[in-house]
């Protein structure tokens, strides 16, 4: 999904061996704050057919899940033969939703991490590695 996990992505399809289609979705839940808002804007769909398709959705960071929870829904109305979730970082102790994120690269703590694609108020994303936010 756009902006956040490009580069998790371009380093991910750089190892991918088997005939693929890379499309994009750009969400938005958090706008230029630290807390989501609570409510997802799609402000990108697809501009591919999944159906009968083998998805992997590829995520910067699932923090509450509700992002995840929203594409998981707007997927399953195209009928896609399989889907999965693999997301660079996860926050355990901030999922709400009963979510399968099935290739984790880090578990963190709950905070606001910058760096690596991850933005705060779309600054900060082209910082080479990732950093816990200063307070």
């Amino acid at each position: 999904m756009l902006n956040g996990a490009f580069i998790f992505l371009t380093d991910l399809i750089k190892n991918v061996t088997i005939d693929c289609e890379v499309d994009f979705f750009k969400l938005s839940s958090y706008g230029d704050a630290k807390i989501s808002s609570g409510k997802v804007t799609m402000l990108k769909e697809l501009n591919c057919d999944v159906t009968g398709r083998d998805i992997i959705i590829v995520e910067d960071i699932v923090d509450s899940g509700l992002s995840i929870k929203f594409i998981e829904e707007l997927m399953q109305e195209h009928k896609p033969a399989s889907m999965k979730v693999a997301s660079l970082l996860v926050k355990p102790d901030s999922l709400r939703y009963n979510l399968k994120i099935h290739y984790i690269g880090f578990n963190i703590p709950s905070k606001f991490v910058i760096g690596y694609g991850l933005d705060y108020a779309q600054k900060y994303r082209n910082l080479k590695t990732i950093y816990a936010l200063s307070e």
